[in-house]
C-alpha cells in the first residue's frame, strides 16, 4: 500500500480486519524495518509543546510592574524639570535591572525545560510477533500496542482485544467515570468521542484490565493532538510560595508607599521643592520594596529543581519543593523502594515434602533446583515441573534471549517466576503455543491473585498464583509425591509463616480442571489442587538503612506500606531499624475492623504503626488521610494505578520512575528516577535547603530595605535634609541587590539540614526568628547610618560630603549583611566564603563597582559622590562591621536558647 490515509480511516466504524488491512499490518505487528520507515514518514509520536517565552518577551515582562510605572513617572518629571542627568540615570537603572531580571528568568526557564525530558513514557509494542518495550515517541501507525492497568495510552488505538478494560478519558471528555471498552463493537461513523468504546485515545489512563490495539494515529493526528493548541496556550500555575511572596511584596509596597506619602507631606510642608521630594521618595520606595523577590524565588526554586535532578529526583510540580521543607512523615512502599526490586525465587516448598533450593542470583537463567539430597528424583521432577508450568503459564512477563543477551520486561514477580521455570528446563515460549490461553483474570491488588485458563490435551485447566491465604480458599486438595491428598490448611499456613519469618516473599500456586470457559471468574475457582509455595527474596537496598536513620535524625517518621505478609514485612522493617515488634505492625483486616468503629479508633491504630501489611489499595488512601488528620505533613511513595488516590491526597506524592505506572507518575509531584528510598531522603534534604535559601533571600532584601526606611524616618524626626538623593538610592538598590540575592539563591547546604526538626506545618516564613533578625539588623544599620550622617553635618561637613559617606556606609552595611544572611544560627566565621564563589566574588564586585563610580568623572557627577581617603574608608568599614558583631551576638544568644 502506498500512502495510509489515516485521516479518512474512521476506525471506530470499521471492524478489526478492515482496520488492519487499511494500515497494512497484522496482529503480529510490523517488521522492525517497516516501523523505522514509518517513523521517518509520520514523525515522532509527540504533541506540540508550548514554546518557552522568548528573551524579548522576558525582557518586556520586567517592565510590567506598578513600581516600574512609578519610576517611569519619576523619569518623566525629571525630564520636565530639565534634570536630564537624573532622568537618564533612572532609565539606565531600569534598563540594567531589566537585563539582570531577564538573564535570571531565562536561565531558570531553560533549566526547568531541560528537565522535562528526564521522565519518559514507554509503550509495549508487538513487532514480528514479539513484544518490546519502546519509547512511546517511537510508536507508529500500524504498531500493535499492549495496554494494562496503570498505563497511559501512547497513541490513538483501535482496540483488537479487551479484558475487563476500563479507561479514564476525562482528559478528553471531562467525564470522570472510567469507560468500559469493547473491541468487538463496530459503531456509526458519527459516534461521539465518549461513545467510541472500541477505541483508546492517546493521553488517557487505563484504570482497570488490559487490552491490545493497533495504532491508528500518532502525535498531532490524535484526538489529544487536535486539542494541543488550546492546551499549550494555558499558562502554568505559579508555585504557592511565589504567589504568597508576590502578595507579600504588594503588602510591603503599600506600607512603603504610605511611608513615602508621609515623607512627601512633611518635606513639602518644610518648604522643600515638591518635584525633588517626589523623585526622591519614588527612589526610596523602589529601593525599600523587594520588587526582585518573585524573580529571586523563581531562581531559588529552579536551582532546587536542578539540584534534585542531579540526585535522581525529578520535580513535576514546583509546589513539592516548598512542601518538602515541612515533611515529617514518609509512607513508603517496600518493593523497589526499600528493596532492590530484583526478586529471585530461592525456595520451593511442597507440603509434606520439605524445601527445595533454587540456585542462582538475579535475572539470570544460570542455576538449578535442588532437593535436600541433591538432584531431584523422577517423582520430585514431576512435582517441580507441575509447579513451574503453572508459574510460567499464569504469567504476563517476558524473559528470553534477544540480540545475544537476556532481556526481560513485565512485573518483577512474573519475571522471577519465568527465570525459575527456565532453571527447571521449562520455557514460556515453548509451552505457551502448546497450551493456548482461553481466558484470564489479571492480577489486581484487591484480589491478591491472578489466573489463566489454558487448553491442555483437550481439557480446560486453570492455573492460579497469589497470596497463600487467598489460594487456600480455592483449594480442597494438595499435591504430594504419592499423588493428591486432602488439603492440610494448618500445615501449609505454618510453612508459609516460617518462610515469611525468614524474610521471604511467599507466593502460592495451584491448578485444576474446569468444565467450561463460561464467565471465567474467581467464583469458578473452587476445588483446585494446591501445588506449593515459592519463596522469593528481594534484597534490601544498601542505601536504605542509612537513609531511614537519617530520617530519624531529621525528625521524620518512616512507615512501610505493603501488601506482603506481616511477618515478612516485620523482618525487613527490623533490618531497616524501622520497627522492632509485632505491636508496631497493623494489617489490612485490623484496619477494616477499626474503620467500622470510627475515625478515632482508626487513627489510634495508625498512630502506633510503623508497618502496614496485607494492605488493600483503598486502605493506603485511608492511612494517608489518617496521618494527615493526626497533623503530619505526609510524603507517600507509589508505583501502581492503585497508589494514585493516596498520592493525590498526600501533601507530596512520589512516583517510581523505573517501575512506576504512568498513572502513578501523573499523580505525583516528584518522580524518583532510580526507585531508591535514599533518593527520596535526598529530595527532602534539597527541599529543606531550598526553603532555607528562600528565607535567606527574603531576609536580605527586607532587612536592607527596612534599614533605608529607618534612616529616612530618623532624618525626618531630626528635621535634617534627607540623607540620600534619588539617584543615590537607585544606585544603592542596583549595586547591592543586583547580584547578591541571586548568590544567596545558589547557597549550598549548611550541612545540618537533616539534623533539624521539620518545619511546623502552619509556620509562616516570617516566624519569630525572622522578625527579630529583620528588626534588629534594620534598626542597627539605619540607626548607625543616621548617627554618622548627623555627626558629619554637625562637625562642618557639607551636605554632599555627608551623603557621600552615608551612602558608602550603606553599601558596606549591605555587603556585610549578605554574609549574615547565609545562616540564621551559624556563625558567619564558620562558613567559608569560597563555598559560594558567586556570592563572595559578586559581593566584592559590588563594592568595587561603587569604588569605581566614586572615581569615575561621569558617574561621580551623576551620583553626586566622590572618592574618600583609605583611612576614611577603613573607619566606615569598622562602623559597618557593627552589623556583623550585632548579628553574631544575636546568633550566639539564640543558639544558647535552643540548647537550653
Amino acid at each position: 500500500m502506498g500512502v495510509i490515509q489515516i485521516a479518512e480511516l474512521q476506525p471506530h466504524s470499521r471492524n478489526v480486519d478492515e482496520v488492519l488491512h487499511e494500515l497494512n499490518t497484522s496482529v503480529t505487528g510490523l517488521s522492525r524495518e517497516e516501523a523505522t520507515e514509518r517513523l521517518v514518514r509520520f514523525g515522532r509520536n509527540t504533541l506540540p509543546r508550548a514554546k518557552p517565552p522568548s528573551i524579548q518577551m522576558l525582557f518586556l515582562r520586567q517592565f510590567l510592574s506598578p513600581l516600574i510605572y512609578v519610576l517611569l513617572a519619576a523619569a518623566a518629571v525629571s525630564f520636565i524639570l530639565e534634570k536630564m542627568t537624573d532622568a537618564i540615570f533612572i532609565l539606565a537603572v531600569l534598563l540594567i535591572n531589566a537585563i539582570i531580571g531577564t538573564a535570571q528568568e531565562y536561565s531558570a526557564e531553560r533549566n526547568i525545560e531541560s528537565l522535562r525530558d528526564l521522565v519518559r513514557t514507554y509503550a509495549r509494542v508487538v513487532r514480528e510477533g514479539e513484544s518490546f518495550e519502546v519509547d512511546a515517541e517511537d510508536c507508529v501507525p500500524g504498531d500493535i500496542v499492549l495496554i494494562e492497568e496503570g498505563m497511559k495510552v501512547p497513541a490513538d488505538l483501535r482496540l483488537l482485544e479487551t479484558h475487563a478494560l476500563e479507561v479514564d478519558e476525562s482528559l478528553l471528555t471531562g467525564e470522570s467515570t472510567p469507560v468500559s471498552k469493547d473491541a468487538s463493537a463496530v459503531l456509526k461513523w458519527n459516534a461521539s468521542l465518549g461513545d467510541r468504546i472500541n477505541m483508546a485515545f492517546a493521553g488517557t489512563i487505563v484504570t482497570r484490565g488490559r487490552g491490545r490495539g493497533v495504532v491508528v494515529a500518532t502525535g498531532r493526528d490524535t484526538e489529544l493532538g487536535r486539542l494541543a493548541g488550546s492546551l499549550t496556550d494555558v499558562e502554568s500555575a505559579k508555585p504557592p510560595l511565589t504567589r504568597r511572596m508576590e502578595v507579600f511584596s504588594g503588602n510591603i509596597a503599600k506600607a512603603v508607599l504610605i511611608a513615602v506619602m508621609l515623607i512627601i507631606a512633611i518635606e513639602v510642608r518644610r518648604g522643600v521643592d515638591a518635584a525633588q521630594v517626589f523623585v526622591q521618595s519614588v527612589a526610596l520606595a523602589v529601593s525599600a520594596i523587594p520588587e526582585g523577590l518573585p524573580v529571586a524565588l523563581t531562581v531559588v526554586l529552579a536551582v532546587a529543581v536542578n539540584r534534585m535532578a542531579r540526585r535522581n529526583v525529578i520535580v513535576r510540580r514546583m509546589i513539592a519543593v516548598e512542601t518538602l521543607g515541612s515533611c515529617d512523615f514518609i509512607a513508603s512502599d517496600k518493593t523497589g523502594t526499600l528493596t532492590m526490586n530484583e526478586l529471585t525465587a530461592r525456595l520451593i516448598a511442597v507440603p509434606g515434602h520439605g524445601y527445595m533450593e533454587v540456585t542462582g542470583e538475579g535475572i539470570s537463567p544460570e542455576g538449578e533446583i535442588r532437593t535436600a539430597h541433591g538432584k531431584p528424583t523422577e517423582d520430585e521432577e514431576f512435582l517441580i515441573n507441575r509447579i513451574v508450568t503453572a508459574a510460567a503459564l499464569c504469567n504476563e512477563a517476558f524473559f528470553g534471549m534477544r540480540d545475544g543477551r537476556w532481556v526481560h520486561h513485565g512485573d518483577t514477580v512474573d519475571v522471577a517466576l519465568l527465570v525459575m521455570a527456565h532453571k527447571a528446563g521449562v520455557r514460556q515460549a515453548d509451552i505457551a503455543p502448546k497450551y493456548p490461553l482461553v481466558a484470564q483474570i489479571p492480577f489486581a491488588s484487591e484480589r491478591k491473585f491472578a489466573a489463566t485458563l489454558n487448553r491442555m490435551d483437550g481439557r480446560l485447566i486453570a492455573f492460579v498464583k497469589g497470596a497463600p491465604e487467598t489460594l487456600l480458599d480455592m483449594c480442597d486438595r494438595v499435591v504430594t509425591i504419592d499423588g493428591e491428598a486432602p488439603l492440610d490448611r494448618d500445615a501449609i499456613e505454618r510453612c508459609a509463616s516460617e518462610m515469611a519469618n525468614n524474610g521471604y516473599r511467599v507466593l502460592a500456586v495451584a491448578d485444576g480442571p474446569l468444565e467450561s470457559d463460561d464467565e471465567f471468574s474467581d467464583k469458578r475457582l473452587r476445588g483446585l489442587t494446591f501445588l506449593g509455595l515459592i519463596g522469593m527474596i528481594d534484597p534490601l537496598r544498601p542505601e536504605a538503612k542509612p537513609a531511614v536513620a537519617r530520617c530519624r535524625k531529621a525528625g521524620i517518621q518512616v512507615a512501610m506500606v505493603t501488601g506482603d505478609h506481616p511477618i515478612t514485612a516485620l523482618a525487613i522493617a527490623r533490618e531497616l531499624g524501622m520497627a522492632r515488634s509485632m505491636e508496631e505492625v497493623i494489617t489490612g483486616p485490623e484496619l477494616k475492623k477499626a474503620e467500622l468503629i470510627g475515625n478515632d479508633a482508626f487513627d489510634e491504630l495508625v498512630r502506633r504503626a510503623r508497618v502496614f501489611a496485607r494492605v488493600e489499595p483503598r486502605q493506603k488512601l485511608d492511612i494517608i488521610q489518617s496521618l494527615m488528620r493526626l497533623g503530619h505533613t505526609v510524603a507517600v511513595t507509589g508505583d501502581g494505578a492503585n497508589d494514585a488516590p493516596a498520592m493525590r491526597a498526600a501533601h507530596v506524592g512520589v512516583a517510581m520512575g523505573k517501575s512506576g505506572t504512568d498513572i502513578a507518575k501523573e499523580s505525583a509531584e516528584l518522580v524518583i528516577t532510580d526507585d531508591n528510598f535514599a533518593s527520596i531522603v535526598a529530595g527532602v534534604e534539597e527541599g529543606r535547603v531550598a526553603y532555607s535559601n528562600v528565607r535567606k533571600v527574603i531576609f536580605l532584601l527586607v532587612s536592607t530595605g527596612a534599614a533605608e526606611i529607618v534612616l529616612f524616618f530618623l532624618a525626618l524626626f531630626a528635621a535634617v535634609p534627607l540623607p540620600l538623593l534619588a539617584v543615590q538610592l537607585l544606585w544603592l538598590n542596583l549595586v547591592t541587590n543586583g547580584i547578591q540575592h541571586i548568590g544567596l539563591a545558589l547557597e549550598p547546604a549548611e550541612g545540618d539540614e537533616m539534623r533539624r526538626p521539620p518545619r511546623p506545618q502552619r509556620e509562616g516564613i516570617f516566624n519569630r526568628i525572622m522578625i527579630e533578625r529583620i528588626l534588629l539588623s534594620s534598626i542597627v544599620m539605619g540607626g548607625i547610618a543616621f548617627m554618622l550622617y548627623r555627626y558629619l553635618l554637625s562637625t562642618g561637613s557639607s551636605l554632599d560630603e555627608a551623603r557621600n559617606s552615608t551612602m558608602l556606609l550603606m553599601v558596606l552595611f549591605e555587603n556585610i549583611q549578605v554574609f549574615n544572611s547565609r545562616s540564621e544560627l551559624r556563625s558567619a566565621f564558620s562558613m567559608s566564603p569560597l563555598r559560594n564563589p558567586i556570592l563572595f566574588f559578586g559581593t566584592l564586585g559590588a563594592q568595587m563597582i561603587h569604588i569605581i563610580a566614586m572615581y569615575s568623572p561621569w558617574l561621580s557627577r551623576v551620583l553626586n559622590i566622590g572618592p574618600v581617603s583609605p583611612e576614611h574608608w577603613a573607619r566606615l568599614l569598622a562602623l559597618a562591621l557593627t552589623i556583623l558583631i550585632t548579628m553574631e551576638a544575636y546568633k550566639m544568644v539564640r543558639r544558647r536558647i535552643a540548647v537550653g
